[in-house]
């Protein structure tokens, strides 16, 4: 039998150091109604710009990136929340070393 709980103490361990150049991602958890992603970006990394089918929503962990959704862009720091509803174009690219949460609904 599966548990009815997923728990994850501390996110951060998670993908541990990201090299140089690279992204990384872990699918956290994944069923019907959510799939949760972990991403974590090098310096410099992007993503360009692409749609979700599903709603979206983006929580930085930790680090700094420029994002833009929807034609609007800013800079994303630690603790930014962000939700985009389906088929909104978005782009982000790491200023800093960066942990991002991705839970598609």
């Amino acid at each position: 039998m599966s548990m009815p709980f997923h728990h994850i103490a501390d996110l951060t361990a998670v993908l541990g150091t990201i090299p140089p150049d690279t992204i990384i991602s872990r699918t956290l958890c994944a069923d019907e109604r959510l799939k949760a992603v972990l991403f974590g970006f090098a310096a410099g990394q992007e993503l360009s710009e692409h749609t979700a089918t599903r709603p979206a929503i983006l929580h930085i962990l930790q680090g700094e990136a420029d994002l833009t959704v929807g034609g609007e862009s800013w800079r994303a720091g630690p603790h930014t929340w962000l939700y985009m509803q389906p088929h909104v174009p978005h782009r982000m690219a790491a200023r800093t070393p960066l942990l991002m949460l991705l839970l598609l609904l």
